[in-house]
């Protein structure tokens, strides 16, 4: 493979220097920087098209891909993530920066104690949801940091690529790639119950057959770690629900509220201090709210979001309406990002919705 080219390895250097969490290559554009969430370009000249070319075949993209996710770790010891892509029939590239070392658990504004409580568990399974960008990826392995720090087990993951890699201290761990170790996350997640694992995570659940296998493991006891793409509680069981077809879905179900640990949705938002501040909703997964999931009711659920007991069960309005009284969201921003603005205008001014009846 061809060396990486000096000028990708300098702009990496400065996205490190600019504390940026991703930097766009295009090609015929200068770089461009995200900070805190906010798009900078960066002083630098155009890219040429031989420079995205080398970093592509530096990164063993196979020949003819228009679009592969691939791993880098640039000679200054930071490890990305990187999206290849076509765009207007030249090369463009995203790359995410990861953090060599996962942040504290207790941290990242998680609920750091019911996390650490649900992975102690034998069985079950536990989702991780949001948009691309607001620190999944980080979540989990934060949890599995923690995991690796107080207990003993054997950790399998299947990951596209492999962004966090853990070195032994009391747990083992298997980090197995799609693409180059396992050929889909199904697969991976099908062999990882003959590799006597503890705990499994899989990077993304993607389809029914992914989903499918996902739940048997939990119900075969094992705990499985998984992310999923929806924004909030109420639509990653409907997700869920939509991989299957109509015929299937009373059983996925049944098993799907027996087996459900956890659900945290998670959003990232310029908070007050020029920074980035993660707002939270998540249900933990046991009683009415199991009777919600085993019947398919999503207005129940999330009613129940609301009223539950915030140390166990959290809607997005509750979190943001916290951030915002403890100073650390300012109130416009909230409402832009919150589902529900009027409610959290409401709620800031000391009036309930139950009050407007």
């Amino acid at each position: 493979m061809p060396p990486v080219p000096e000028s990708i390895e300098l702009y990496c250097s400065a996205a490190k220097e600019y504390k940026a969490s991703d930097l766009i290559l295009q090609v015929g554009e200068p770089p461009v920087v995200r900070v805190s969430g906010s798009i900078t370009p960066m002083e630098a000249p155009a890219i040429p098209a031989g420079d995205l070319k080398a970093f592509r075949e530096a990164c063993g993209v196979p020949s003819g891909f228009a679009d592969h996710d691939a791993s880098f770790l640039s000679r200054d010891g930071v490890r990305f993530r990187v999206n290849f892509h076509r765009r207007l029939g030249g090369d463009g590239a995203v790359l995410r920066r990861i953090n060599t070392a996962p942040p504290p658990l207790d941290s990242i504004g998680v609920p750091s104690e019911l996390l650490s409580e649900m992975v102690q568990r034998r069985s079950g399974i536990l989702i991780v949801s949001g948009p691309t960008g607001s620190g999944k990826t980080t979540t989990l392995a934060s949890l599995l940091d923690w995991v690796n720090k107080n207990h003993e087990r054997h950790v399998v993951t299947i990951e596209d690529p492999v962004e966090f890699v853990f070195e032994r201290e009391k747990s083992v761990f298997t980090q197995r790639a799609v693409g180059l170790d396992t050929p889909d996350f199904a697969e991976g997640l099908r062999r990882a119950l003959r590799q006597a694992p503890d705990i499994i995570l899989v990077g993304e659940i993607r389809d029914a057959e992914t989903a499918a296998v996902a739940l048997q493991a939990a119900e075969t006891g094992h705990l499985v770690l998984a992310t999923l793409h929806s924004s909030d509680v109420s639509e990653v069981i409907e997700r869920i629900q939509a991989f299957f077809p109509e015929s299937e879905r009373k059983g996925l179900l049944q098993v799907l509220s027996g087996q459900l640990l956890m659900v945290l949705c998670q959003k990232l938002v310029p908070s007050t201090d020029g920074a980035r501040v993660l707002v939270c909703e998540y249900l933990t997964n046991a009683g009415l709210s199991r009777q919600c999931i085993l019947n398919g009711d999503m207005a129940e659920l999330r009613d129940y979001l609301a009223k539950a007991d915030p140390g166990e069960t959290a809607d997005f309005l509750r979190s943001f309406h916290r951030l915002v009284c403890d100073g650390r969201l300012d109130a416009e921003m909230a409402f832009l990002a919150c589902p529900n603005p009027a409610e959290l205008r409401r709620r800031l001014r000391g009036i309930s919705s139950s009050f407007l009846t």
